[in-house]
């Protein structure tokens, strides 16, 4: 490649960035602009979950098991309450105004004519939404922490969740926008009705993935299920003497999801932007 090639590009790589760096700043700034009604539907569904499970439970005599197995359950839910509000901040920073922008505003016909390849700006959507889900999940926990009336025993494996948290909201905003680029407005009820709701009661976010030995069918088929990486992940970061994935697996699993669900995300966007 000649200097004078390498002179050309380089204007073309300085607009992408910036174009890249104003996209992200945009969303930020509407994020600050509206961070009481983000917080309010960050914390709404984990905070109701730990609530009624391990506060309303305990105290009315209908806890799980004795005082050890309350305590044990209330370990086991923090993971899964963070690994719910990673998954469930994807699905709303990222496919909800995704199916609106291609549906009613047409939004996104601003945002591709800005000096950056199209598959630029789907990342940008994504880690967008991914900094939205480390903002949730640093919500989430305290809440999930203290609200149990039983004590929760955590011990924190620092380089483990260090690494598994950006990977978890990666995880879940490429789910939101591997479904965001191919949902119609009018089939989003249907989504949540076919693919949310199941993906979140069958993630191991009540129970470890090991407890489900008693059902090898569908211990096998919730593998196909991106939430049950992410509870594994938080558990074995916050909770690793309680049972969990192997560590290595759940790195390769969250890794390869991140992988093949980017790639559906961005070939999808590309498509609805070209056609």
């Amino acid at each position: 490649m000649t200097d004078t090639t390498l002179a050309q590009l380089r204007p073309a790589r300085d607009a992408s960035l910036s174009a890249f760096r104003a996209m992200l700043l945009r969303d930020v700034a509407v994020l600050r602009s509206n961070l009481y009604s983000f917080i309010l539907r960050t914390v709404m569904q984990p905070l109701l979950f730990v609530f009624v499970f391990t506060y309303v439970f305990p105290k009315i005599g209908q806890g799980i098991g004795g005082a050890q197995g309350q305590a044990t359950f209330s370990s086991l839910l923090v993971p899964g309450v963070v690994a719910i509000a990673c998954i469930f901040q994807g699905i709303q920073a990222v496919m909800l105004p995704l199916v609106q922008e291609f549906g009613y505003t047409r939004e996104i016909e601003d945002r591709v004519m800005a000096p950056l390849p199209v598959w630029g700006v789907a990342v940008e959507k994504l880690l967008a939404g991914a900094l939205q889900g480390l903002l949730a999940a640093a919500i989430v926990f305290p809440l999930a922490t203290f609200i149990p009336a039983t004590p929760v025993h955590l011990q924190i494996s620092w380089p483990e969740l260090l690494t598994f948290l950006p990977l978890a909201t990666l995880l879940g905003a490429s789910l939101g926008l591997a479904i965001g680029t191919r949902v119609k407005p009018q089939q989003v009820t249907l989504v949540f009705s076919v693919v949310i709701i199941p993906v979140t009661f069958l993630g191991a976010t009540y129970y470890p993935w090991a407890a489900l030995d008693p059902i090898p069918w569908l211990k096998w088929a919730v593998l196909i299920n991106p939430l049950v990486y992410m509870s594994e992940a938080f558990r074995a970061a916050l909770t690793p003497q309680l049972p969990h994935m192997p560590v290595p697996a759940i790195y390769a699993a969250m890794i390869g999801s991140i992988a093949l669900l980017g790639w559906i995300g961005i070939d999808g966007f590309k498509k609805r932007v070209t056609t």
